[in-house]
């Protein structure tokens, strides 16, 4: 909190730049009026103006610092000596209501409004096929311009005949792909819609996401998806129905009672139409047999136009790494980090991005489970600047409904098995309160035959801020807090003693040892110790480096663990760590690990966004394979036995190949 002797000063100035804003106000249109124009124009431009919020403002954790509100609700964060600086909101780019267009039936087709009147661009549209595909897709026919935000599909004259290739003139019902592209060429979103009628037509209820299996287990598996509005739906598995939750569109169904190691085809029925997908259950643990899974995080959007940024993803070479995936016939995908481009301030913008990353995952994902991590592109914040004051960025709250934590658990779908948040460490400035992100579905476990991964945020409460500006408080890029230590000390110690379990593979989004990109931090910050999480102000007892030296000792002292895959720089490269390689830097004054026991950091954070070349560290005489070219790694287990395949998915080049047990 302020202090007391800043916080006269402080209200004082905040009501004299309100009362500026006021007189200003009073001969110009409202804010939201004046900067809407310029916001669609340049919507990455941060303005000062009040969040839309309600008019009592969100409160302010305890475990921030530096943030108060003033009498009318507004945020304000201000560094002792200097001046005060006022949140700021910069709208999203898009909001999902937009760019699914309000679809509405007319007598040739469909009306698509995206309520942007300012939006200019083209929609290229064409049928959906789902009877003679595994994985349907659009076969786009045609394009018509988007004018003052609006456009319209017609059906009787672009898709019939011989272009109806699902034989909707017979039926009465198909569906429609379209692609909002912008005036520049820029990809805006992938939609469809469902249709009824000859003409005029009606818009049906539609799958607008998924449907996607996840948490596949030996005797259960969850289906997700999203329909466009509430409606009757249910999933269909071996002749056994179950129902949808009355009244919600996003549905989650957990189907059990199923057999270990078999091929189940599901079906998903919404109002008067189903589509058929299938999965296959684990084997039962400790099992045995051969199976293959891949790994890859950083698919942020990249260079090169088109689908390489497709507004948050690098759609093209996530469409061509799980393709790569599914040909190999791998039993899951594990995607730790960085999914879309992110940093935001708006949780719409993220949901928007991260419905770009389901759609392109999604071919495969109706098939095979997709376990996500969360990394710093993730991250959603609460921005403050002003005149002579310091830009801050912090993690924004409430974060039981706004963090990164809490949207990344609502659009995507992991175990849930991991530590409730960081409440009750030595730290928590209130053990009684609820006061950090919670750490539901971004730190997790899962078993998979005689495998285990566990799944690690690197970027919790990630404040990007507090390495330069500590007072404000948060986590550091690259730290993982004592309440997750202690999770992963009792989750390993388990996993060790598990006999149907002979490998533990960990996964976090910061590399233990970076080795291009991200020297200067991830878990080294080029050799300094200093950096650390700060709570309610004070710095946590330990630094960056003595936080990594605990992993390596958990690591250490669980001989299961064979490999830590990582991502944050955009590369592959493995990394073989024993007792030979330097890990410290010089006059290192604090104790040390000792490797004993070799394991492998395995970093493939190439899988779209912009490379980085490597650069020198004291371990890199240990680094092999390295490469700037897109990749999906394949993990090969065969009993006690695990293979490393590394392939370019666009070229189908085999970057490298390793046997790590």
């Amino acid at each position: 909190m302020i202090p007391n002797r800043s916080l006269g000063r402080l209200l004082a100035t905040s009501t004299a730049i309100l009362f500026t804003a006021a007189l200003l106000t009073a001969a110009r249109p409202s804010a939201q009026q004046a900067v809407q124009p310029a916001a669609q124009a340049n919507p990455q431009q941060a303005i000062t103006a009040p969040v839309p919020s309600h008019s009592a403002g969100p409160v302010v954790p305890r475990i921030v610092a530096g943030i108060t509100k003033t009498p009318q609700g507004r945020l304000v964060f201000e560094i002792p000596g200097q001046a005060p600086a006022l949140e700021a909101y910069r709208p999203p780019i898009w909001t999902m209501a937009q760019v699914r267009g309000n679809p509405r039936g007319t007598e040739n087709g469909i009306a698509l409004d995206f309520a942007r009147p300012d939006f200019a661009g083209t929609l290229i549209f064409g049928l959906i096929p789902y009877r003679d595909t595994k994985y349907p897709q659009p076969v786009y026919r045609t394009s018509v311009p988007i004018a003052a935000g609006k456009a319209e599909i017609n059906i009787k004259t672009s898709i019939t005949d011989r272009y109806d290739m699902v034989g909707w003139q017979k039926s009465g019902t198909g569906v429609v792909g379209y692609r909002v592209v912008s005036q520049t060429g820029g990809m805006i979103y992938d939609g469809r819609v469902r249709f009824k009628g000859f003409g005029p037509f009606e818009i049906d209820v539609t799958m607008v996401e998924g449907p996607f299996v996840g948490n596949v287990e030996p005797r259960q598996a969850v289906i997700s998806f999203q329909l466009d509005r509430p409606s009757p739906c249910a999933v269909v598995v071996a002749e056994r129905t179950v129902p949808c939750k009355v009244g919600e569109t996003r549905q989650e169904i957990v189907i059990d009672r199923l057999q270990p190691a078999k091929d189940y085809a599901y079906t998903v029925r919404y109002g008067e139409n189903e589509e058929t997908y299938g999965f296959r259950t684990a084997p039962l643990p400790g099992t045995r047999k051969p199976f293959v899974f891949a790994y890859a995080s950083d698919s942020r959007g990249g260079q090169g136009g088109g689908e390489r940024n497709f507004n948050g993803p690098n759609a093209y070479i996530i469409r061509r790494l799980m393709a790569v995936t599914a040909s190999r016939g791998a039993a899951f995908m594990q995607f730790t980090g960085d999914l879309v481009s992110g940093y935001v301030i708006s949780p719409d913008q993220l949901i928007y991005e991260l419905a770009n990353w389901k759609r392109a995952v999604e071919p495969q994902a109706h098939w095979m489970p997709v376990y996500t991590g969360l990394g710093n592109h993730e991250a959603i914040l609460r921005e403050f600047s002003g005149a002579g004051a310091r830009s801050v960025r912090v993690a924004r709250f409430p974060y039981d409904t706004e963090s990164s934590e809490a949207v990344f658990a609502r659009e995507l779908v992991n175990p849930e098995n991991g530590p409730a948040s960081e409440d009750g460490a030595a730290y928590d400035p209130d053990p009684l309160a609820t006061d950090f992100p919670p750490y539901r579905r971004n730190v997790f476990w899962y078993q998979y035959d005689n495998a285990a991964m566990v799944v690690l945020n690197s970027d919790y409460w990630y404040t990007p801020s507090v390495a330069t500006v500590p007072e404000s408080g948060g986590n550091l890029h690259g730290y993982l807090m004592d309440q997750q230590i202690a999770w992963l000390e009792k989750t390993l110690g388990e996993l060790e003693r598990n006999k149907t379990i002979d490998h533990v593979f960990l996964t976090v989004h910061t590399p233990l040892f970076p080795n291009g990109g991200h020297v200067g931090d991830a878990m080294w910050y080029s050799g300094n110790n200093t950096p650390r999480a700060t709570v309610a102000g004070k710095p946590v007892a330990k630094g960056i480096i003595e936080r990594r030296d605990d992993l390596l000792t958990l690591i250490q002292q669980h001989p299961k663990v064979l490999a830590v895959f990582t991502g944050d720089e955009h590369n592959y490269n493995k990394t073989r760590l024993d007792a030979t390689v330097p890990i410290y830097p010089p006059n290192w004054d604090k104790p040390k690990v000792e490797l004993k026991r070799p394991f492998w950091q395995i970093n493939n954070g190439a899988a779209g966004a912009p490379y980085y070349a490597q650069d020198d560290t004291p371990w890199s005489a240990a680094v092999s394979g390295f490469s700037t070219q897109h990749a999906i790694c394949l993990l090969s287990v065969e009993g006690l036995k695990v293979r490393l395949e590394t392939v370019n998915p666009e070229t189908l080049e085999v970057l490298d190949r390793a046997v790590l047990r």
